[in-house]
């Protein structure tokens, strides 16, 4: 089932991905020609909050999370990546330190863009500054959103909202008709919802016998969309 037109997903989305594509082929060579690659394996750390940056992260098959941790090491997901965005560049932007951590949700495949590549480009581009601009805008009001989600809304509605996103982004080669597996572990889903792993997996089993969403070891399928969306409250 789709859900544009009924739950707003460019709301809860980045458009990181949009940066690069269809990039003029000068300013595409020019940023990729130091590329690195590397595949980081599931929970493997991409960049730490704190550390200075060296360059901007683009990822090419995979998964990753921005998270931050609290004064007692508790960690809370801010953002889920997908294949195709990019991450760690408002870092360089700033001319600050990373404010926040990455890792992979998956087995990842992830191109590294030195610093001084991304910066040349960018200044001589002024498609790329265009696009980060306004991707910025976009990220600054997912944000809101966000913030605005844990301020107001209740548990439930919270882990219906980000299970129906996390459908969305787990859609690889998706046809009609296709079950779409959200594979994210229990720990990392109570995180992206602020809430404890006990609450999270008690609603999940209340969800499952109400034949909303089934399990596969730790995978998620959403049957019931329209029920999930009621939940949600859109």
């Amino acid at each position: 089932m789709s859900i544009r037109g009924i739950f707003p997903i460019d709301k809860w989305d980045f458009k990181s991905q949009s940066i690069l594509t269809d990039l003029p082929k000068e300013d595409w060579s020019a940023l990729t020609m130091h590329m690195s690659t590397q595949v980081y394996d599931k929970g493997e750390v991409i960049f730490r909050e704190g550390a200075y940056p060296t360059g901007i992260f683009y990822i090419m098959s995979g998964m990753a999370k921005k998270y931050k941790l609290d004064k007692d090491g508790k960690e809370q997901i801010i953002y889920v990546a997908n294949t195709g965005e990019l991450i760690g560049y408002h870092a360089i932007l700033e001319e600050d330190r990373y404010p926040d951590s990455a890792a992979a949700l998956e087995e990842s495949k992830i191109g590294f863009i030195p610093k001084e590549d991304f910066l040349e480009v960018l200044q001589h581009s002024a498609i790329l500054n265009r696009r980060l601009l306004k991707t910025l805008s976009h990220e600054f009001a997912v944000l809101v959103n966000s913030i605005a989600l844990f301020a107001s809304r209740p548990l439930r509605e919270r882990l219906a909202i980000q299970l129906i996103i996390l459908r969305e982004k787990y859609k690889v080669e998706f046809r009609p008709g296709m079950s779409v597996e959200i594979n994210m572990s229990r720990d990392d889903l109570a995180s992206l919802v602020g809430a404890t792993r006990e609450n999270v997996l008690r609603i999940l089993a209340e969800w499952k016998e109400d034949e909303i969403i089934t399990t596969r070891g730790r995978k998620i399928i959403v049957k019931n969309v329209p029920q999930l969306l009621k939940i949600a409250n859109y």
